[in-house]
């Protein structure tokens, strides 16, 4: 019983999720659309496509990694509803993992796919909700807050925000946690070429690198 239960939930879970990114996905596809036709303006078509020739393979590559990499810490549900809404990496990933840690499930049980979720969709929704809030009530404040003596601060909340899961994830296995830690270290900072925009695809590489790595010090007995 308790098989079948599992199975008919994440049934739904993928039904639901195939029909709702599909429908997101035409909606995103329908407005510059919509805005073509009201406006009349339509791109230059050998422009546009010089332009897909020229990024597309990069988010391709970008997006095939990320579901690759993501899905085994989100869960499907959380998966479905996180690359609906965006800004996995910095937010809705982080969420998860926290929310999974205070719950102490793992995200592979049924117990974990609803925890994820919950998370993700609760992290969703406060999101939209401090924007709105955001736009509204701070555009007085708005040369208060990119004043320069504020500035430095601001520049610290994501790095703040990842250095506190990052100390609560590495504590617990730290022999596995340094050396890639270490490598990434290395690389962005003697690797002019990576910055913000390679985070994607160095994720897949560390992932591959924490796994060789941590496999050898299993055969060493270290583990």
């Amino acid at each position: 019983m308790k098989n079948k239960k599992q199975l008919s939930y994440m049934d739904s879970v993928h039904r639901d999720g195939t029909v709702w990114n599909l429908v997101i996905m035409v909606i995103l596809m329908a407005f510059p659309v919509a805005v073509g036709l009201i406006f009349r303006a339509w791109p230059d078509w050998e422009g546009f496509a010089k332009g897909i020739l020229a990024t597309a393979p990069m988010y391709w590559a970008v997006g095939i990694v990320e579901v690759i990499t993501f899905i085994p810490m989100l869960g499907a549900g959380g998966s479905y509803l996180s690359f609906v809404t965006g800004n996995i990496s910095n937010l809705k990933l982080p969420c998860a993992i926290n929310a999974l840690e205070n719950a102490k499930v793992d995200v592979k049980s049924e117990e974990g796919e609803i925890v994820s979720t919950i998370a993700i969709a609760v992290s969703s929704i406060v999101t939209t909700v401090i924007i709105i809030l955001g736009v509204i009530l701070l555009a007085p404040l708005k040369p208060f807050m990119e004043s320069e003596t504020l500035k430095p601060a601001f520049d610290q909340l994501l790095p703040a925000l990842f250095g506190a899961l990052g100390v609560a994830l590495v504590s617990k296995s730290w022999k596995i946690a340094v050396a890639p830690v270490v490598l990434m270290l290395i690389l962005f900072i003697f690797v002019p070429a990576l910055d913000a925009s390679t985070v994607g695809i160095m994720v897949p590489v560390g992932v591959v690198f924490t796994i060789l790595f941590s496999r050898f010090l299993y055969k060493k007995g270290i583990l």
